[in-house]
């Protein structure tokens, strides 16, 4: 069975990438099973940058076929921030507490109408020596005042969806992996895949 390596140590983000990826005949691991790959330096630019890094760097240390996604979400009227700078936005060493906090400070007395965000993924494939390819999705939402809901990480308990009246904190798994940007991107990851290892 071939191996799929995901250029992560995020439990969360390896969770949802394994359930979407599901009906591959593929052995899913992460960089929890490497623990002597290289660092991963992320100073791209953006988050298609970012995820060619991951997955070019451990792909040329195992030879494997790697993904590598970057994701975060932009705030509108934070000129789309916290961006690539999502998951150290209140630093490098910060917890999704300490990011949401800075967030909901950053935001304290703005109306929603002026609280858009939007969630966005890349996600790079790399066999070995060949980059696959790059592919993206996206999620348009509201950041919220209050946090809601246990389910996710990261932003997720303020990241409000209108179509269904909750945040993704709230939302039922079964349909944050149809809507999110991480299902939008790996859906077309799936094409990917389907070029390298076939059905």
């Amino acid at each position: 069975m071939k191996e799929l390596i995901v250029a992560t140590k995020n439990k969360g983000k390896l969770r949802e990438i394994k359930e979407l990826l599901k009906g591959f005949e593929l052995n899913i691991t992460s960089l929890a099973e490497y623990p002597d790959a290289p660092e991963i330096i992320e100073d791209g630019k953006d988050f298609s940058e970012n995820a060619l890094i991951k997955a070019r760097i451990i792909a040329e240390y195992t030879g494997k076929l790697v993904i590598g996604e970057d994701s975060g979400i932009e705030v509108e009227y934070l000129n789309n921030a916290p961006g690539i700078y999502s998951s150290r936005f209140a630093g490098e060493a910060a917890s999704d507490d300490d990011n949401n906090n800075k967030l909901i400070m950053a935001l304290e007395g703005i109306p929603k109408e002026k609280r858009k965000a939007r969630y966005r993924c890349f996600a790079a494939l790399i066999d070995g020596e060949k980059t696959v390819g790059v592919v993206d999705g996206s999620c348009e939402g509201y950041i919220t005042t209050e946090p809601h809901g246990e389910n996710g990480f990261g932003y997720d308990p303020y990241f409000f969806i209108e179509a269904y009246g909750k945040t993704f904190g709230e939302l039922d798994p079964a349909i944050k992996s149809k809507i999110s940007h991480r299902a939008k991107a790996l859906m077309k990851v799936k094409a990917l895949i389907k070029q390298v290892v076939g059905n």
